[in-house]
Formats: C-alpha cells, sequence, structure tokens
C-alpha cells in the first residue's frame, strides 16, 4: 500500500523550477566554447553545482516519500514508484542532473581534445533530449576525431 507522501513543496512547482534551471544550464553550456575566459566557470556551475542541487531535491523527495510500495526488481514496482507525483519528480530530477553531468563532461572532454564547439552543439542537444544517444554521438565523433577522419579547421 502507498504510503502518502509528505513533502513541503508541490510536486509540479519543483517539476517546472528545476526544468527552467536545467534549461538555463544547457542553454550555459551551448553558449560557453571551450577556451573562452568564462567557460571554466560555467562548466562548474551547469555541469557540476545544478546537478548537486538536483541531487540534494532528489534525496530529499525519497527521504520523505520513502518507496511508497514500489522498487526497483521489476517494470511493475518502478511503475508503482512513479504512480506517486514526489517520486515521479524524483525520476525526472535523475534524468536532468544526470544528462547535465554528461553533457558538461562532453564539453569538457571534447574542448580537452581541440573538438570546435560547433562539432559539440548537436551533441549537447542530443544529450539534452535524449541522454545516452548523446553519449554514444561524442564516443563515435571522439574516435573518428582521434583517428583524423572528421576535417579539422585550419
Amino acid at each position: 500500500m502507498p504510503v502518502a507522501p509528505v513533502f513541503p513543496v508541490d510536486p509540479r512547482l519543483l517539476f517546472s523550477l528545476a526544468s527552467g534551471l536545467a534549461m538555463l544550464s544547457w542553454l550555459a553550456l551551448a553558449a560557453s566554447p571551450y577556451r573562452a575566459s568564462w567557460s571554466h566557470r560555467v562548466r562548474m556551475v551547469s555541469g557540476l553545482l545544478v546537478p548537486l542541487l538536483l541531487a540534494v531535491i532528489y534525496a530529499a523527495l525519497f527521504a520523505a516519500t520513502g518507496m511508497a510500495g514500489g522498487g526497483y526488481d521489476s517494470l511493475e514496482a518502478v511503475q508503482r514508484l512513479f504512480a506517486v507525483p514526489e517520486l515521479l519528480t524524483a525520476g525526472w530530477l535523475h534524468f536532468l542532473a544526470f544528462d547535465l553531468f554528461v553533457g558538461a563532461w562532453i564539453a569538457e572532454r571534447a574542448g580537452e581534445l581541440g573538438i570546435p564547439h560547433l562539432l559539440v552543439l548537436p551533441l549537447l542537444a542530443l544529450t539534452f533530449m535524449f541522454g545516452p544517444a548523446g553519449l554514444l554521438a561524442y564516443a563515435l565523433l571522439r574516435v573518428l576525431w582521434r583517428r583524423r577522419l572528421v576535417p579539422q579547421p585550419g
């Protein structure tokens, strides 16, 4: 039997605020080429501090709500988790935090390899929309870049 959640903030409000913060962070990553003097600070805030804030809220949602009769041992158990608005919001925060962290990691690693920011932008968009697909695309681009199969400027 699901337990009635005790969380002081409406999950819809958390969803909206967290989504807006994540969107601002993605836009900041997209607007900060690796070599820009301020890009390190943007990646620190967008790729580390914002995901950590989302992680704190995620943990607080689970601490206040518990597992609500759900679990991770079957699809049905996960479905019971997501039937509780607070835990559905926690699941969304999980995606926001991890995808943003991975996007910042991609931007950082691509910059270190000298991959132009214009080639990184589609990776960021793909990671934003389809997380693991963006990571996969980065892995492919990295292999091609290292083998010099992707044309390099200059």
